[in-house]
């Protein structure tokens, strides 16, 4: 029987770490670089919310760039608290 074991490593000194583990134990294993560490289709709820935090992040940049104006904190988090009904 074989067991499959999927890591997901964000930086290079783990990974090396890892790696030097697993050879020392004398185990056989793969490294895939840039793999999707979720496996899986974005929900309906998760592809809105990217979506949300996508444009906000466009919006400041424009900002940024001068091309826009943002609304104040106070009225944006008025905004967020009739969308969510509270």
């Amino acid at each position: 029987m074989m067991t499959t074991l999927t890591v997901n490593i964000a930086n290079k000194k783990t990974e090396k770490a890892i790696k030097a583990v697993l050879d020392a134990f004398g185990l056989d294993y793969n490294v895939e670089q840039g793999a999707d560490p979720a496996g899986r289709p974005l929900t309906k709820s998760e592809q809105h919310l990217y979506k949300r935090l996508k444009n906000s992040f466009e919006q400041i940049k424009l900002h940024q760039e001068g091309k826009v104006k943002l609304q104040d904190a106070r009225a944006a988090l008025l905004e967020i608290e009739a969308e969510l009904g509270e």
